[in-house]
């Protein structure tokens, strides 16, 4: 293998995990709720192990989203209900879960020491065997891209649209701050192995169903702006994706409407629960605002542009204590930068 290029700091701990992986049965496992950059890193990274003759499969504790499908192509993704029986005869991989409660009790409990993990959450303290954690790429998918690369491990068309996908979501289609030269880098060594921007960009921006654009109505109307403008929040009521013909994957992407708001700093998106929970996405235009450390405070996490939380017990005074919480945060920057620290 040639001196790696992309992640020098990981190629040890990804060797290691190979080596380790190699004649066992290994699941790659997503989190809840997967996104674009989750789906792609299980595509991508089982493919390629499934290319050294390992028995790998994709499991999730959720059905891969419908704008998402086109990705898997004939990637093995098993059934929840089929793999944990056998959790013993696996060991797992995690991909793009800060910890592994993201992806949900059950899996948790049934792959306790994971023999691996790769993410680039900030809140991530390192739970598994191999640790391949690189906080400053945009997205799992970039650091996967690399690590391949650099391992020389073939990436054929169906792993490529799957990284270029992860890495577009995750970057906002590379607007985001998290976007940089590697991760360009990068993207154009995807296109060279195969993968097709307009393809991703019809099935991830261009389908959208009559009931997401009813929910957007929903999301917009309720939208609320507090700590003098620079935070913006919005509601979804308990019953909405009923009344929308919707679910809770169709919320991708609502809350960036809060943050494009001129002069708003952070944007939240809050999901109201039947039973009184409530789950929140928060999107920052700059690092300095931390969402994740106030994700944090809710037991959440994230990046320090993109972070979520999840509150299951009733949470009356939760939109006060979130405002009281983002505000305070606000705080911190301003004193900062007036300080100049």
């Amino acid at each position: 293998m040639s001196t790696p290029v992309h992640y020098p700091a990981l190629a040890a701990g990804f060797t290691g995990a190979l080596a380790a992986m190699t004649g066992r049965r290994v699941a790659v496992i997503g989190h809840a709720r997967p996104d674009g950059d989750c789906i792609g890193s299980q595509v991508a990274l089982c493919r390629a192990l499934r290319s050294r003759r390992i028995d790998a499969v994709c499991v999730n504790p959720d059905p891969v989203p419908r704008r998402l499908q086109f990705l898997v192509k004939d990637t093995p993704f098993a059934p929840i209900e089929s793999v944990l029986p056998e959790a013993a005869r696996h060991v797992a991989v995690f991909v793009d879960c800060a910890d592994g409660a993201r992806a949900g009790e059950r899996i948790k409990a049934a792959f306790p020491a994971p023999l691996a993990m790769v993410d680039h959450h900030l809140s991530n303290a390192g739970y598994a065997v191999h640790n391949l954690l690189d906080t400053g790429s945009s997205a799992t998918c970039e650091i996967l891209a690399g690590l391949l690369l650099d391992q020389g491990l073939p990436i054929d068309a169906v792993s490529a649209q799957a990284l270029y996908a992860g890495m577009l979501t995750d970057t906002g289609q590379f607007r985001f701050a998290s976007t940089s030269r590697r991760t360009l880098q990068l993207a154009a060594e995807l296109l060279a192995c195969g993968a097709q921007p307009s393809e991703v960009g019809y099935h991830l921006y261009e389908r959208e169903s009559l009931g997401k654009m009813r929910l957007l109505q929903h999301y917009l109307a309720s939208l609320r702006l507090e700590c003098g403008g620079r935070v913006c929040l919005g509601t979804l009521a308990a019953g909405v994706f009923e009344e929308t013909g919707t679910t809770a994957e169709d919320t991708e992407g609502l809350v960036d409407y809060a943050r494009s708001i001129d002069g708003v700093d952070v944007g939240v998106l809050i999901e109201e629960r039947p039973d009184g929970g409530r789950k929140a996405s928060l999107r920052a235009k700059e690092p300095a605002y931390r969402v994740d450390l106030i994700a944090g405070q809710f037991g959440g996490g994230g990046h320090a542009c993109a972070a979520g939380l999840n509150l299951k017990t009733d949470a009356a005074d939760f939109y006060a204590r979130l405002v009281a919480a983002i505000t305070r945060q606000v705080a911190v920057v301003d004193a900062a930068r007036k300080t100049g620290a």
